[in-house]
Order: C-alpha cells, then structure tokens, then sequence
C-alpha cells in the first residue's frame, strides 16, 4: 500500500486540477472526473485499482448522503413531499421493473431475479452529477429541490430492491410475505435508528463540555455510526444516515454553537468535496476491473447491452416524470398538491433527463457475491458489471453534457419566486434590521440613549445595514449585541417556519452572517 501512496497522492493532486479545470470550461466535474478515469486507466505500468463495495458503502457513502442532508431544506422536502417520495420510490421501482423485463427477453441467460437485481443496481439516479450540473445554470429552485430530495430516498429504494433480488438469485425462491415483513423492518428500523442515535447525539453535544472541533468531530462519526448499527441489525443504514441527518440539521441551531456551525460548514465542504472528486474518478479507473472479467460475450455484445439498458432507464424515467404530472392533476381535484398549476412540458422533461447515475450503483454491482452459498459462480456477474459500467458512463457523458443545453434552451422560469435573489435578500436583510430596531428600542432604551456605540448600531439598522465592522464596543454593549443576535436568528428561523413561501436559501444566507458575526464578537 505504501509504494502506491505517491500514485495516490498525485491521484488527488490531479483530481484537484481536473475540478479546476472543469470550471474553467464550464462541464459538470463529474463528467470530466470520469473521462479522465478512463483516461488514466489505460496508460500501462500504473498501479492496478481494485474498489471493494465495502470502500464505497461504509466509507464513502455515510457522510456523502449526511452532508446533502443537512444541506436540503426540511420545509422544502416536505412541500415536495409527494413528488419526491414517487420519484424515490415509485420510479425507482418502475425502472427496475422495464430493466428486468428488457433483459430478460434480450439477453440470453437473464432470468427476471437477475433482471431486477440489474434494475435495482442502475436505477437510482446520482445527486451529485446533477447538483454540479444545476450549479453552472439557473433552473427554478423546486427543480432542485426534487431532485436532492429524490437523491436522499432513491438509494434506499434501490438497495431494497437489490437486497431482495439477490436473496431471490441466491435461494431460487421468494417469499413475499417475508420480503413484506423485512421491507417493513427495513423502513421503520432504518429511520428509527437514525433519529435515536441522532437525538443522543444531540442531547450529548448540548449538555456535555464540546467545543468546536468535538462538536465537528462529533458530526463526522455520527453518518458512520448510524450507517453501521442499521446495516448490523438488517435495516437500511442509508435511511437511518438520512433521517439522522435531517433531525440534527432541523435543531443545529439548538445544539450547536456558532462557532461549533461554521467550523463544521468548513470541514464538511472541504470533505465532501475531496470524497465526491475520488469516488468520481475511481469510476473510470475502475474500467479494467470490469472488461478483465468480461467472459463469455464479446465486447461489443456487452456494450450493445449496456446501450440497451441506458435507453430503457432514459425512456422510462421521462415517461415517468409525464405521469407523475397527469397523477397530480387528477390528484389535485381530491387532495391539497404543493402546486395545482399544470406545469406544461418543460418541467417534466427536464426532470426526466436529469437521470445521471453514479457511485451507488458502481457499488452495488461491486457488492455482488463471486460465488453463491453452493460454490458455483454467481450467475451473469461479470456482465451485470459491465452493463452498469457502460450506463453510469453514458448517463453522465450525454445527458451530463447536454443538460445545461437543454436547461438553457427550455428557459424555464421560476414561478414560486418572481423577484430576484438579492431583492429578496434584501427584503428579509430589512425586515429582520426593523424587528432588531423594535427589540432594542423596547428591551434596552437605557442602555441606547447612554451608549453611542449602540446609536450607531441602531442607525445602521434603519437604515437596513447590519454591518458593525469599524464599531469598538465595550463589555455591556457586547453583551447587549449578543442578546440582539439572538433574537434576530429567532425572528428568522420563525419566519422560515411559518412563511412557505420564503425561500430558505436566503434564510440560511442571513443565519449565516449572524454566526459570523456573533464569532466577530470574541475579538471586538
């Protein structure tokens, strides 16, 4: 391991350049990660690199899927709730089921346990690829919240899927009142593990003596954690990692400090940055892994299958996205839908050609047993991986390259929010300046007519600037400002709670400066 460490280390060098270099041109860092994989994989003499499932599902997926979930937006994810849950769930399923039955008619040898066994391995879509693909272009936000809401849920679905496919692979039967009885025990495990690990977590990091970097530490092991006690008792470890994360990031501002928040934004952006920019990469090299073990169909067979299967995930998704808009049009005669408008075409086609898949699915392929309990070879292995291989590499290729086209030819506009970004930020930066205002003149009017440093807080704030760089304060004043902190982090994380129409971006946005500030006041 060690002669290979200078290869490694020149790895994350060049992985750091090649980012770098996929902003500069303005592609999607997946994308170029992975063609720079394949790349790099055929130049001989370099170190062979052999992925283990292991080294994705315990180290790399946890704290990638805690991360996105203490990024998203509770209120939003509940909003979109039903659109969301159909494409986590019933898409997820939908794809798994047209893969089963495709293969199972063209590709001599596939029976339908190992048809859905492939769909369950190719059919939930990558967050990352589309969330750095929506970063280089202006979509309406609720499209990115449905997809980093469907990105939390689609992982679990398909990994139920496939834990089943495989036992039914490996035993020659199914049971469907079991499978009923573990899919039940893998929900409700699943998400209760998560939240009671992620509420004593909570409550230790409130009440025992953590400082920043504890608190940081303490966030790092807790998707672990979670991940490896649900996956010990047969539950799904990425629910409990999601509904974990969602708990501790809805009451971060309960349990931690502001200090503990900000060294924990730092340390997880730079983490998950690193780990999203390796395991992006170890796709492409992983390619002569999977054409070593490709026996019995020639290349060119593989790949027309791996063609064939890509095809049937695109279709299917868009033809999903149609019906999930004519389902909540009908729906919306019965039932309260987060949005009643018909929302034409555009969205639905958009949603369902952002379908790129990713590592979870170079995973569960990797994860597939060599040999069964028998001894005898684990039927169609080394084709299930190739196939997979071919359609995380044309998903994130072609739709990844074409979808900010797409995006900026369709021209979509944001109808949940017809202001711009900054007039709403400045709205909120104005209406949370006058209710500091009104508490300070209510709560401290001694202490403001007797000090001139909160007369100057107090003119900056009618005048809607909350900065107070250049402004000395003494002890009381701090201490005043402290309190006026406070409430106005209250006043905001009241209006987000209350107002669905705000958008939490900019709530966060403001949260934000508040930290800052309050962490400015150590060394006023």
């Amino acid at each position: 391991m060690l002669t290979d460490f200078p290869f490694y280390l020149s790895l994350t060098f060049l992985i750091l350049l090649l980012i770098m270099l996929s902003r500069k041109i303005r592609v999607a860092y997946p994308v170029v990660l992975v063609l720079a994989g394949l790349a790099i994989s055929f130049i001989p003499g370099l170190p062979a690199l052999h992925i283990e499932s292991e080294l994705i599902f315990v180290l790399f997926l946890p704290p990638l899927l805690f991360e996105a979930a203490w990024q998203i937006s509770w209120k939003e994810l509940w909003r979109w709730r039903r659109i969301i849950g159909s494409f986590a769930f019933l898409v997820v399923f939908f794809s798994a089921f047209t893969v089963a039955l495709t293969v199972n008619y063209f590709i001599p040898g596939f029976s339908l346990a190992l048809g859905f066994l492939l769909g369950a391995i190719v059919s939930p879509p990558d967050a990352v690829s589309a969330g750095a693909i929506l970063k280089l272009v202006k979509v309406p936000k609720r499209v990115s919240y449905i997809l980093e809401g469907e990105s939390l849920l689609n992982d679990a679905s398909s990994l139920i899927i496939f834990r089943f496919a495989l036992i039914a692979v490996a035993t020659g039967n199914f049971v469907w009142r079991d499978a009923a009885l573990s899919l039940v025990w893998m929900l409700s495990g699943g998400i209760g593990i998560g939240l009671v690990i992620g509420y004593i977590l909570m409550k230790s990091q409130k009440f025992l003596p953590t400082d920043a970097n504890i608190d940081t530490i303490l966030t790092i092991l807790a998707p672990y954690i979670m991940y490896m006690v649900a996956e010990s008792v047969h539950s799904s470890g990425v629910l409990a990692v999601v509904s974990g994360g969602l708990l501790l990031s809805n009451y971060r501002f309960v349990f931690l400090s502001s200090a503990s928040r900000l060294r924990g934004l730092n340390v997880w952006e730079s983490l998950s940055f690193v780990m999203n920019g390796l395991v992006f990469m170890f796709i492409g090299l992983d390619l002569p892994q999977i054409t070593a073990g490709l026996e019995g169909v020639s290349i060119y067979t593989a790949t027309g299958y791996g063609l064939l299967v890509t095809g049937v995930l695109i279709f299917g998704r868009i033809l999903s996205s149609f019906a999930a808009v004519f389902v909540t049009l009908i729906a919306r005669n019965f039932i309260t839908v987060a949005d009643p408008r018909h929302p034409g075409y555009k969205l639905p086609f958009l949603m369902g050609w952002s379908g790129m898949r990713g590592v979870v699915s170079l995973a569960a392929a990797l994860s597939i047993p060599v040999y069964l309990a028998d001894g005898s070879a684990f039927p169609q292995r080394n084709l299930i991986l190739f196939i997979t291989f071919v359609v995380i590499l044309l998903t994130l290729v072609v739709q990844g390259l074409s979808l900010p086209l797409l995006i900026k030819k369709l021209d979509l506009k944001d109808t949940d929010h017809m202001e711009s970004e900054e007039e709403i930020y400045n709205e909120i930066k104005k209406q949370v300046s006058l209710h500091a205002l009104d508490y300070l003149n209510t709560h401290y009017n001694e202490q403001l007519s007797s000090q001139p440093v909160l007369q100057q807080i107090a003119y900056k704030w009618q005048h809607a600037n909350q900065s107070t760089e250049g402004i000395l304060m003494n002890e009381e004043s701090r201490t005043v400002y402290r309190d006026l902190i406070i409430q106005q982090r209250k006043w905001l994380i009241d209006k987000n709670n209350k107002d669905g129409d705000v958008d939490e971006e900019m709530i966060r946005r403001h949260l934000l400066y508040l930290d800052l500030e309050e962490e400015r006041m150590q060394f006023v």
